[in-house]
């Protein structure tokens, strides 16, 4: 019994740790173009994707976080950061007006259909992603106040 548990374990920390593929779900952006992961993460090596949507409290906070020390980030690291909203077709005309007073600084994508979070299993948002030359390097869902400072541990870890 006590060799299934380690068995388990090493099987469970292994996958946390094991790079992943990126989806192939297509995205579009704000203009209405089309784009994947894997084609954003071919313009830069080192990316950071936050799924989330208009009425959902912490990744809006989440995003605030991330933009207030954004631009720190990218002259330390060169890390570029991607928002993706989730929302459905019923509220997807908010997220332009709200990114507009947001004044957020990184670049907006829409996932209205949430293929690509349906490729990547989240079952909640946020959902925020590391992505390093085309792998899945960090995954963290949920946000808390200063979870801002560790994801940009994680950044640094991987710049």
């Amino acid at each position: 019994m006590k060799q299934l548990l380690y068995i388990f374990l090493f099987t469970v920390s292994f996958n946390l740790t094991a790079q992943e593929n990126l989806p192939s779900a297509k995205i579009k952006t704000l203009d209405g173009d089309i784009t994947t992961l894997e084609e954003i993460s071919k313009e830069n090596d080192l990316i950071v994707v936050s799924l989330w949507a208009t009425w959902c409290v912490p990744c809006k906070k989440e995003l605030d976080a991330i933009n207030d020390v954004y631009i720190d980030w990218q002259d330390e690291t060169n890390v570029k950061v991607y928002a993706i909203s989730v929302d459905d077709s019923r509220t997807v005309s908010k997220v332009k007006p709200l990114v507009n007073g947001k004044a957020w600084d990184f670049t907006i994508l829409l996932d209205t259909n949430n293929d690509l979070k349906r490729e990547l299993g989240a079952s909640t948002v946020p959902l925020t992603l590391i992505i390093k030359n085309g792998k899945i390097v960090h995954r963290h869902s949920g946000y808390t106040p200063g979870s801002e400072d560790d994801l940009y541990e994680e950044i640094k870890k991987h710049s």
